[in-house]
């Protein structure tokens, strides 16, 4: 069915908000603008996107085609003319000629690969049997040769242990050294397949966010037709079990690219040059990537749109990585689904074969990006993280440095003096136990520049030492000669040479000695979550040295020393995230930045888009409301308890025995009259923890039970489900009987496992409670240094100080994602109470979603505010009871 103007094909007929959203979704499309959309969860954002940006494209894609064909016909009536002219001059004529006939050949050429990609895939769509001419050798198709052909040893030597090879950087040479680049890692080649066409790259937070937006658009009226590309990671896609047993990512990661390595390895070595290999030598391929198969799946791919399990339950069934065949179909894709980081991280979207040039990407859920691209470009790396590093790189050079060429060696130990000198900046040195080393506790905050003059590495140029990471990739083989020797990794040989045994000996015992036991604050985390440890951290310094060389302004250092090395660590810290999105609003013809709720609109905007150099004509503005009728939510701001005490919860007041009572007597009111369940949101897990003890040693709990079943927020993530699950089936238990608790009660923390991605539907969040204003800890030296940095980039506004505003974004923005987990589709209905007076101010409550503060409701005694919310309700159970 399509919408009353029949632009938009739609699977139903549309709410009148969602045909504004795809008509100004259309425009700015069509118009190259930079879009921020607003449209709440529960009003259909997801499809209203799909429709709108696919309509867009289909017309596109049609003029374009329509334009070519005019041109085509132009050229043809041209040429026959031409004899009949006068000759003008003749070197403008032969200019104008030539780039005529250019600009027609590629059309002609774009054309006829158009034409020869819609026969494939529709020959796929009807099960017809194709053959594939496979003219092109394999070595110029798989992304691995790209990506393993700098790492190979320039000299062969049947004197060494062929296990060996791949471990030793390749002869490198600096680019400004003349030299001719390989053909196979020119960053210009060719698309292996064709060029890009124009496309849609959709990205969000989450899998599940993805795979939600995958089913949306497989109902959708495109769902037949469009080309679809859904990314993921290895430990998404991956089928090899040899790999996916792994589980570690970056472990899986090094040992597929080591299988796609030996096995062009295998291809390109003549069988009468090949060194002969010991019984038992042969190295392991993946079975999973034969090129035939590889791309027969990659048409199958763009011919029917998958989730990621349909993905890998395909992939099984043809025995073909969905891995490399989404890649490989990214070129002729209409829209490619992936996740943020696969997109905001410049390298990541190089490595994955993504180019914006042109094209259309769409950030959904996007009220965080600002924080997640600092996030993403951000890095910490401990003391013990940075020992490890320095001795695993300081034995691959003493095991391999008569077979290193000059440039290796001098690039390698660059990166041990720097490594020296970040240690030195702990207060510890390199070669001893961290564990051992004691520090002096505190902490610094410093500039990129001073940072570097403090560990007295400030004559190396980074940026030449980045390169080298990239180029000779000495990260991965020190994952590999560390999983070979250390007795850990999959390369592992059960028994090696005592010479061998001997080179490595104190390599074996620092690492056993620092892997013993995880001691500092990451590996502890870690450890909690059952993830294994990397089997080198040198990734991690080669990201927090690419870190390093942002501009000095935009970053600062955070040195932490605690009581000792091993647990002290060095954090960058990225103050202005628009130098990374610059970029991406830079290359792409439109960008959409969606979500429930954006605001405050204008910090995002202030923070992100004018600093990444964006005009204001250029953006686009779009906001909704929700589908919901008004009478369906109660907003109201609770200025007062029940006892008439203020409601303030600041630091100063918020632990008083008062206080947490008054707070107690609220919510126990509130349980008294809100049938199903009541979320209840703190500030702080320290508070929550502090409130609920009180009010367990004074009774409020044992009250609050006799009619909400209370459940809490698990701090593992792993048990979030069942908690839910519980809840919910606590809730609908107690729907059904007649007497008793007649729900429950959640507690939860702002930002906390509940607050983003929960849906709290009809009788799971009758009521959502706010505790007071979760403002971040103002005292936090990062905090502190990105408010300095924004008071002194950007201007002010309305004598606004940008440092204060960006404190005040970050609580609304919080308590915006909380509130937004009711009210899930258009017959829903809840209660939002506010507790706290502060959010009666003018400018606070401006920042809360439009659709909420219209219909926000201030009460300054308790009893009007509880009446309302028991009337609210009644109504409610006496229309239901009518219907």
């Amino acid at each position: 069915m399509e919408s009353k103007s029949g632009r938009f094909p739609f699977p139903f007929q549309p709410y009148p908000i969602q045909e504004s959203f795809m008509e100004a979704l259309y425009t700015a499309l069509d118009q190259g603008k930079i879009g921020i959309f607003e449209s709440p969860t529960g009003t259909g954002k997801s499809l209203s996107l799909i429709c709108g940006a696919l309509t867009w494209l289909r017309d596109f894609e049609e003029e374009k085609k329509k334009e070519a064909a005019r041109l085509l016909d132009g050229s043809v009536k041209e040429e026959n003319s031409n004899s009949q002219l006068s000759e003008p001059d003749w070197v403008s004529e032969f200019v104008q000629m030539k780039a005529e006939r250019d600009m027609v050949n590629k059309l002609k050429d774009e054309e006829l690969k158009r034409k020869k990609r819609e026969e494939r895939l529709e020959m796929i769509r009807h099960n017809a049997q194709l053959r594939y001419d496979m003219k092109r050798k394999a070595n110029e198709d798989d992304e691995a040769v790209k990506l393993l052909q700098l790492s190979r040893e320039g000299v062969e030597s049947e004197s060494h242990d062929p296990e060996e090879e791949g471990l030793i950087v390749a002869e490198y040479e600096s680019e400004d050294e003349a030299t001719p680049k390989s053909r196979l890692c020119d960053d210009d080649d060719e698309d292996l397949e064709e060029d890009h066409v124009t496309k849609i790259y959709y990205c969000s937070r989450t899998h599940s966010q993805l795979a939600q937006f995958v089913h949306e658009v497989q109902k959708s009226p495109y769902g037949a037709a469009v080309r679809l590309v859904n990314l993921g990671s290895r430990q998404n896609l991956c089928i090899n079990p040899e790999v996916t047993r792994l589980g570690n990512v970056q472990m899986m990661n090094d040992r597929c690219l080591e299988m796609q390595k030996n096995k062009h390895e295998k291809r390109e070595k003549a069988p009468d040059l090949e060194p002969k290999r010991r019984r038992g030598d042969a190295k392991v391929t993946c079975a999973f990537s034969g090129f035939e198969n590889l791309m027969a799946m990659r048409d199958e791919v763009l011919v029917k749109v998958r989730d990621v399990e349909q993905l890998l339950q395909h992939g099984r069934e043809k025995h073909t990585c969905p891995y490399y065949s989404t890649r490989m179909a990214i070129p002729a894709a209409q829209v490619v689904v992936l996740p943020y980081q696969s997109l905001l991280h410049a390298s990541t979207r190089k490595a994955s074969g993504i180019k914006l040039k042109d094209q259309i990407v769409i950030i959904d859920e996007a009220h965080n990006l600002t924080d997640t691209i600092s996030a993403i470009h951000s890095t910490e790396i401990s003391g013990a993280q940075l020992c490890r590093a320095h001795s695993q790189l300081s034995q691959y050079c003493e095991r391999y440095r008569s077979r290193l060429k000059a440039k290796n060696l001098m690039y390698i130990k660059q990166i041990l003096f720097v490594l020296e000198g970040l240690v030195r900046t702990l207060g510890g040195k390199v070669g001893q136990n961290p564990n051992t080393q004691s520090c002096q506790t505190g902490s610094e905050l410093l500039t990129i520049n001073d940072f570097l003059f403090k560990a007295q590495v400030d004559n190396i140029n980074l940026f030449k030492v980045q390169k080298y990471f990239e180029k000779s990739m000495i990260s991965r083989k020190l994952c590999g000669f560390v999983e070979k020797y250390e007795g850990n990794g999959v390369n592992t040989h059960s028994s090696l040479k005592n010479k061998e045994n001997r080179r490595i000996e104190g390599l074996g015992r620092f690492l056993q000695t620092l892997q013993s036991k995880p001691t500092d604050v990451l590996e502890q985390q870690v450890a909690v979550e059952d993830k294994p440890i990397m089997a080198s951290p040198m990734m991690l310094v080669e990201s927090f040295l690419f870190a390093l060389t942002n501009a000095n302004k935009d970053g600062r250092v955070v040195i932490q020393r605690q009581a000792f090395l091993a647990q002290s660590s060095v954090k960058f810290l990225l103050l202005n995230a628009a130098v990374h999105f610059a970029q991406i609003v830079q290359e792409c013809r439109a960008v959409i930045i969606a979500g429930g709720t954006m605001q405050p609109v204008a910090d995002f905007k202030e923070q992100l888009l004018f600093s990444a150099g964006v005009t204001e004509n250029r953006i686009l503005e779009f906001s909704c409301g929700h589908v919901i009728p008004p009478e369906n939510i109660l907003p109201i701001i609770l200025c007062a308890g029940p006892s008439g005490k203020q409601l303030e919860f600041t630091f100063q007041t918020r632990d008083t025995p008062q206080m947490m009572e008054e707070t107690g007597r609220v919510l126990s009111n509130l349980c008294n009259i809100v049938p199903g369940g009541v979320v209840c949101f703190f500030p702080s897990y320290e508070y929550e923890k502090r409130i609920l003890g009180h009010w367990e040693s004074t009774g409020v709990l044992q009250r609050l039970q006799s009619k909400k079943k209370i459940f809490q927020e698990p701090k593992k993530a792993s048990q979030v489900e069942q908690v839910l699950s519980d809840y919910s089936k606590c809730i609908q238990r107690c729907s059904n009987a007649a007497i008793g608790q007649t729900g429950a009660l959640l507690f939860s923390v702002v930002g906390g496992k509940m607050s983003e991605g929960i849906n709290f539907s009809d009788d799971l969040g009758r009521c959502i409670v706010m505790v007071g204003m979760p403002y971040p800890n103002i005292k936090s030296p990062e905090l502190q240094e990105k408010m300095a940095y924004l008071d002194k980039h950007m201007p002010h506004v309305s004598g606004k100080s940008p440092g204060k505003a960006l404190v005040e974004g970050l609580c609304m923005k919080a308590v915006n994602q909380s509130i937004g987990r009711a009210i899930r589709h258009r017959g829903d209905y809840a209660c939002i109470v506010l507790c706290d007076h502060r959010y009666a101010r003018t400018g606070t409550l401006q920042k809360l979603p439009q659709w909420i503060c219209s219909s926000t409701h201030t009460h300054t005694t308790f009893g009007p505010a509880f009446a309302s919310i028991r009337r609210f309700f009644l109504e409610k159970r006496q229309r239901l009871d009518i219907v």
